[in-house]
Formats: structure tokens, C-alpha cells, sequence
């Protein structure tokens, strides 16, 4: 990203004459102090009446979504950062253009120091200077929390609360910032784009009797791939709620303006009233400091605005652990010596740990009444985690647990072979051991069920090896589009099994629009364990062309009584428009893929000629299409359960994530051989059996009971042996193992498998 790069080398190489507390341009101190309160009293104003809604009886749909995707604490700071610089930098526009009469970019009226010292007042300096990783503890043994540091070389390269990185140029309405449609009179390719609501309607809907159950693969594959996205991506909305430009509340009107961007009702729609005043409201991306403004001009090339990801791009539970120092800290019990994760001090699931309950008391998870008609009924705060979307649905909920309790009994395990071990090393040393947990399940179990045979042969086979030059960063396509495939393959219920598999006649299976936000069902509905039967015993929803989006996602997401309720296949396409992606056939392109130009071509990439007349009856060409509506519409490749299109962008994203990863638990000096060796044996099944009372599971839990997985008893299924982890008093564990691996690792050879290239055509390097 060049504006961080120029401001960082601008920061070091100020003249020694210059006065770094000089703000040169009264007119540029009264904008920067104007706009400060403009965002200062957005923000307030928000928090303020966005708590007061999630205190209410009932909490309306787009109230929960927005709770769930506010930033917090660090990213918090970022986020009002790029706000304060990028409201400066409007109203210096607006003012010098009311003065001159034409227009003129604003920076051309300040020196050097004027923008050095605003990116210093408004914080975005501070989120781009070089942390010092030489004074970092540990800054070799273990990951930081927020993955500062992984690359030596560029120590915020994959790190949280960076931009997202760009495989592929953004294509924003004004070429700078506007969501792509903004001005819905523009054109593209000679067509105009469809509303979102519309093409929803027209190629997703689909009936719950039209499900089609899928023959290979458990629901496990659905959520766990849910919750491996949220290991690796979180874009945080706008944390007003609203216009910084006019005041206007977002939730009040369908007026397109900044950070609003309400998505229209189409005529003639199944659910909402059309009109210029019907909308389901919806809010931009938060942007990155320093991007999205066009007064940002070096070299005659603009800064477009990039979004930021709240968490590190990296495979480390940092949904378990955090992306940022002070959350890590409040989930630990620091007034323990065992290196242990906070569990709930007030319920037990059958003898065993849940989550601690968040500590902020709203009544977003208050649903037990309205959903149980029951007046009586005692609610529970939300649980609080790593990521933010913990409560997002039972299923979530009972991940997130399980892996806290795998945590906490790794730690006791290490603390009883390694007495001497404080709290600190505790808690790495089992952090570490999940993290190469779930690198190992990603790689060796889930992928090759997604992208397929072709993809895990050329992109993800055998590991090359550790490559400082690959950057790590999560690809906005990626986010924003690829890795949302899994949203058709959602069930209508979510199913709760006893112990034989079965229905659970006491606590039997929840539509899935009644799974939203109730941590009350693990509380005080069995626990986690009917709900990890269900993912494992029943089998995922298959994505089919003419049955792709459950109604309890499409036209039921967060309703919890009569409200309109949202559509997360509206959400995903508004999004991409909001990140300006490009479209579908500009993907194929940067695939290697063909791209087809008419009804003929597209009918034969999509093996279907109805659906390619439909789409082009929507978007006119398929240039147009939305990259993620385009991607879910391919049929599969050959194994997986994605077209070649998303493949191909999950297969790169997940090349680049395992090649930029310093701690990689295939990096020779990361662990031990004989941890490697110990940690090959771990499987998410046998996860299940040491932290639930499930006795009986499949040997793999991806994949449907069979003749060849059968279900084994748990004692059956070999334990990770911890030995390898055993150290004498007064030696430092592996040092060994990690000197003679350091001299093989210096003849490995790192070349890297992209077929794109080095780097590919990213235009955010930092």
C-alpha cells in the first residue's frame, strides 16, 4: 500500500530543522479539529443507542448483525483513526473547493510535514510504524498474539488489524472509494447492475423440501468450515450508525450516505414492501487508515480504500485465543498456574466447562422467552471468546467449547509431565499444540472435501518449506467472496442426536433460524454433546443450482419474532459491491480459467443453460456477475464441493497462508520430529471423545458413516502422546531436535507452488 509506505519513510526521514509539532495550514488544524468531533460525537451517539437497542425485550435482526460485526478495543482504534483522517481530509476538500471554485486535491495545498504530522494526530501513523521485534520475548519460540512479528522482515505482514490484500485491482464506483453500483444509473459493460434483493430472489431461493442432503460429507464440513473462517477473517463495519456527512441514521432511511449502504427492495418482492423507502439496512466495511480518499495522491497513482481485518491471517485458534493483547489476557485465568483458559463460573455441562459469559450484560442472547413463549423462562448473557461471532449459532457455540476444553486439558496434561513449567510456558506450549491442531485438520482433513483433487495436487500437496517474500495477508476475494461458499451448505435444522445417533427426544433438532444467538440451549438444553452428535451423524445440505440458499439464511437470518429479518445472500453481494471486487469473469482470468463472453459460453461452464439465461438476464454480460454468486453457481470439481473458480481462489489463499507462516508446524524448527510424529495422530474425532461424554464417533468427522468410517468406540482411537513434550529440569525442551533441524532447514529448497506467480498482483504489502 503505498500512502502507509511514504508515510512511515516520510515519519524516519523528517529533517532534523523541521518542528514535528507544526501544523502548518490553520485551515488544515480547524478540519482535523472538526472532524475529529464529527466522528467523536457519530461514535458516541452509536454506542449509545446501539446499547440501548440490544437492551430491549426483543433485538431487531440488523441491531444483532451490527453488535456482532462492531470493532472492539484495538481494531476500534484503528478503525476511528482512518475515520478521523479520512473526514479531515473531506472536509479540507470540500472547503478548498467552496474557495476555489474547481476542483483541486487537498494535499496539493500541504507540505510533507502537514501530512506527516495529521497522520500522526489522527493515530493512522501509529498504525503502520515498524514494531520493534528485537525487544519482542519469545519473538522466536512463540507467535505473538496479534502476529506481529511472524515476518522478521516486514513484522506487520499477516498481522491484525492490517488491510486486506488485493490480488486483483478494486473497481470502486468514482475510482477511489464509492461501493461499485453507488450510482445506480451507471453502467458496466453497457448494463446496468441488478439490485442484490433481486438476484437473490431470482437464482437462490429455494424451499426447504427441495434440500438436497449430501452422500459424502457430515455437517461438521459446513461449520467447521465456518469456524475456520473465523481463525482468518473479520471485517468490522463502519462503528457509526450514522451519515458523518449530513447526521442521517442509517436505520432510518434508504439514503445511499456514507458509511449507509441500505440494499433496495425490488418490485414485486415475496417479503418486503418495494419503493424508494423500502430497504433492509446495511452498513459499510470499515476502511483501512490511510486508504479511500482521493486527496491521497503520490506519483499520480490514488490510494483506494482497502478494508481492514480485525484478526491475523494466520492458522493459530486465534478465534480460541484472540488477535489482540488485551482480549488474550481477560480469556485466560490468570489466577491459576496451569496456563488455563477462563471457563464459566456459574454452569456446567454435565460436570464439564463451558465459556465465560461475556461481561458487558445486553440482551442480545436474551431470546429464551420469545423463542420458548415462556415468561419465566431465565435468560444468559452471551459467551464471550476470541472472535466476537462465538454466539452466532449452537453449532459455533459448541466449537468454540470444545477447543477451550481441549486447551485447558492439554495444559493440565503438559503441567503434570512438566511440573517445573510456570503458567506462561503452560498456556504456549498447549496454544502451539493447537495451533498445529488446526493446520493439520485444515490441510490434511477438510480442504481436499472443498477444492478438490486438481487444487490440493498442484497448489496444497507436500509443504515447500518456509518463504519470507510469500505474503501471508488475507486476499479481499478471499473474505469477501471465496470463502463464504459455505453458506449453501447449510441445513434448515440444526440437527441434536443422542447417544445412538438418534433424534434427541428431550431436547429434539432447532431450525436453524432458532439457533441464532441462544446460548441458552447449551446452558440449559444438554449441552454441547447432542449438538457435536448432530454434526458428525447427519449430513451436510449440497449445494445444488436450482436449490442453493435455505430460507432460515436467505429469508429467517437473526429473526427472532416478526421482524424483517435479513438475507445473507443479499449481504454477501452488497459487500463484494462495498469492497469494489471485480467481477466474475475478471476471477476466471486471474485463474487461468476461460471466460465466457455469451448465453452458449456460460451455458457450457455452468453446465446448465437456464441458470446462464438467468444470470444474463439479470447482469446483461457475464463480466457483471458477482464474483461470489458466479463462484457458487459453478458446478464442483472433481472431489470437492466448490466450482474451479472458488477453488482455485481458496487453494492460492491457503498456499500463501501455510508458505508466509514462520511458525508453520512443518517448519523444521518449530517443533520437534518426535512432536511432528506425535501430532500426525491427532484427529478431530478423537478431540471430541476427550472433552464431551460422546463414547462412540466416526473415524473421520467430515465424512458420513460408512462401511469404510465406521463408528469406533473412543478408547479406540489413539491418544496424542505428550512424552515428546516432556522436559528435564534445567533444559530448554527440543533444543536438539531444533539444532540439527536448523541445519537441515538451511538446505531446503523454497521454491514456491503459485502458478500465478511470486506474489501474484497484490497492491497492499503492508
Amino acid at each position: 500500500m503505498l500512502f502507509p509506505v511514504l508515510l512511515v519513510l516520510g515519519i524516519c526521514l523528517l529533517p532534523a530543522h523541521s518542528n514535528p509539532t507544526a501544523f502548518g495550514s490553520p485551515l488544515l488544524q480547524q478540519c482535523f479539529e472538526d472532524a475529529k468531533n464529527i466522528v467523536d460525537d457519530a461514535y458516541k451517539y452509536s454506542r449509545e443507542e446501539s446499547l440501548r437497542r440490544i437492551r430491549r425485550d426483543v433485538v431487531r435482526p440488523h441491531d444483532a448483525l451490527r453488535l456482532l460485526k462492531q470493532p472492539r478495543g484495538d481494531t476500534r482504534s484503528a478503525v476511528r483513526s482512518a475515520d478521523y483522517m479520512a473526514q479531515t481530509l473531506r472536509l479540507l476538500q470540500e472547503r478548498v473547493h467552496h474557495v476555489h471554485k474547481r476542483s483541486l486535491n487537498a494535499t496539493d495545498l500541504l507540505t510533507d510535514g502537514d501530512l506527516i504530522k495529521l497522520a500522526e494526530i489522527t493515530g493512522c501513523a501509529a498504525q503502520v510504524r515498524p514494531p520493534q521485534c528485537g525487544t519482542t520475548p519469545n519473538v522466536n519460540k512463540y507467535r505473538t498474539i496479534t502476529s506481529v512479528c511472524n515476518n522478521l522482515k516486514n513484522p506487520r505482514l499477516g498481522a491484525s488489524n492490517t488491510a486486506f490484500t488485493r490480488w486483483l485491482p478494486s473497481e470502486y464506483d468514482d475510482g477511489i472509494s464509492q461501493p461499485k453500483g453507488w450510482n445506480r444509473n451507471r453502467r458496466f459493460n453497457n448494463f446496468l447492475l441488478p439490485l442484490v434483493r433481486q438476484v437473490s430472489n431470482n437464482i437462490l431461493s429455494t424451499t426447504d423440501a427441495g434440500v438436497i442432503s449430501d452422500r459424502n460429507y457430515t455437517l461438521m464440513i459446513t461449520f467447521f468450515g465456518q469456524w475456520n473462517d473465523h481463525d482468518l477473517t473479520f471485517t468490522p463495519f463502519s462503528p457509526s450508525i450514522r451519515s458523518f456527512s449530513d447526521g442521517l441514521n442509517c436505520d432510518e432511511s434508504c439514503k445511499q450516505t456514507e458509511p449507509c449502504t441500505p440494499i433496495p427492495i425490488p418490485p414485486g418482492d415475496p417479503r418486503f414492501p418495494s419503493g424508494p423507502d423500502s430497504c433492509i439496512p446495511a452498513f459499510r466495511s470499515a476502511p483501512a487508515c490511510g486508504t479511500g480518499y482521493s486527496a491521497y495522491n503520490f506519483g499520480g497513482e490514488a490510494n483506494k480504500r482497502e478494508q481492514i481485518n480485525a484478526l491475523t491471517a494466520f492458522l493459530d485458534l486465534s478465534q480460541v485465543y484472540g488477535s489482540e493483547e488485551k482480549l488474550a489476557r481477560s480469556l485466560r485465568d490468570l489466577k491459576s498456574d496451569g496456563g488455563l483458559m477462563l471457563v464459566n463460573s456459574e454452569f456446567r455441562d454435565n460436570g464439564r466447562e463451558l465459556l465465560p459469559f461475556h461481561p458487558l450484560q445486553v440482551r442480545m442472547c436474551a431470546t429464551r422467552k420469545n423463542v420458548t413463549n415462556d415468561t419465566n423462562a431465565k435468560e444468559v448473557p452471551c459467551f464471550i471468546a476470541g472472535d466476537t461471532r462465538v454466539d452466532e449459532n449452537i453449532a459455533l457455540t459448541s466449537m468454540h467449547t470444545l477447543f477451550v476444553r481441549e486447551h485447558n486439558r492439554l495444559a493440565r496434561e503438559l503441567k503434570r509431565i512438566n511440573p517445573q513449567w510456570d503458567s506462561e510456558t503452560l498456556y504456549q506450549e498447549a496454544r502451539k499444540i493447537m495451533g498445529a491442531y488446526t493446520q493439520l485438520f485444515v490441510f490434511r482433513d477438510y480442504l481436499p472435501h472443498i477444492v478438490g483433487e486438481d487444487a490440493m495436487r498442484r497448489q496444497l500437496g507436500r509443504y515447500p518449506g518456509y518463504d519470507p517474500n510469500v505474503n501471508p495477508s488475507i486476499s479481499n476475494v478471499f473474505a469477501t467472496a471465496a470463502y463464504r461458499f459455505a453458506h449453501l451448505a447449510i441445513q434448515p435444522f440444526v440437527p441434536r442426536l443422542d447417544q445412538n445417533y438418534r433424534e434427541n427426544p428431550q431436547f429434539p433438532s432447532v431450525p436453524s433460524f432458532k439457533a441464532f444467538l441462544t446460548p441458552w440451549r447449551i446452558v440449559f438444553e444438554g449441552g454441547i454433546d447432542p449438538v457435536v452428535r448432530g454434526l458428525i451423524g447427519r449430513p451436510a445440505k449440497l449445494n445444488t443450482q436450482d436449490h442453493m440458499m435455505v430460507d432460515a439464511v436467505r429469508e429467517r437470518l437473526f429473526q427472532f419474532v416478526q421482524h424483517m429479518a435479513l438475507d445473507l445472500g443479499s449481504l454477501n453481494m452488497q459487500r463484494s459491491r462495498d469492497h469494489g471486487l471485480a467481477g466474475y469473469n475478471a476471477w476466471r482470468r486471474f485463474c487461468g480459467l476461460s471466460q465466457p463472453r455469451n448465453l452458449a459460453e456460460l451455458t457450457q461452464v455452468l453446465n446448465n443453460g437456464d441458470l446462464a439465461r438467468k444470470l444474463l438476464d439479470l447482469y446483461g454480460t457475464p463480466d457483471n456477475i458477482d464474483v461470489w454468486l458466479g463462484g457458487v453457481a459453478e458446478p464442483f470439481t472433481r472431489g470437492g464441493r466448490v466450482g474451479p473458480l472458488l477453488a482455485c481462489l481458496i487453494a492460492v489463499q491457503f498456499q500463501r497462508i501455510r508458505q508466509g507462516d514462520r511458525f508453520w508446524y512443518e517448519k523444521a524448527d518449530v517443533f520437534t520430529a518426535r512432536q511432528r510424529s506425535a501430532l500426525s495422530s491427532a484427529t478431530l474425532s478423537k478431540i471430541i471423545c476427550d472433552n464431551t461424554g460422546i463414547t462412540s464417533v466416526p473415524t473421520n468427522a467430515f465424512n458420513i458413516v460408512s462401511s469404510t468410517n465406521r463408528l469406533v468406540n473412543c478408547r479406540n482411537l489413539r491418544r496424542l502422546d505428550l512424552s515428546a513434550w516432556r522436559e528435564r529440569p534445567g533444559t530448554e525442551n527440543s533444543s536438539l531436535d531444533e539444532t540439527l533441524s536448523n541445519q537441515i532447514r538451511g538446505t531446503e529448497d523454497f521454491n514456491q507452488l503459485d502458478p500465478q506467480g511470486h506474489q501474484g498482483p497484490e497492491t497492499n504489502e503492508i
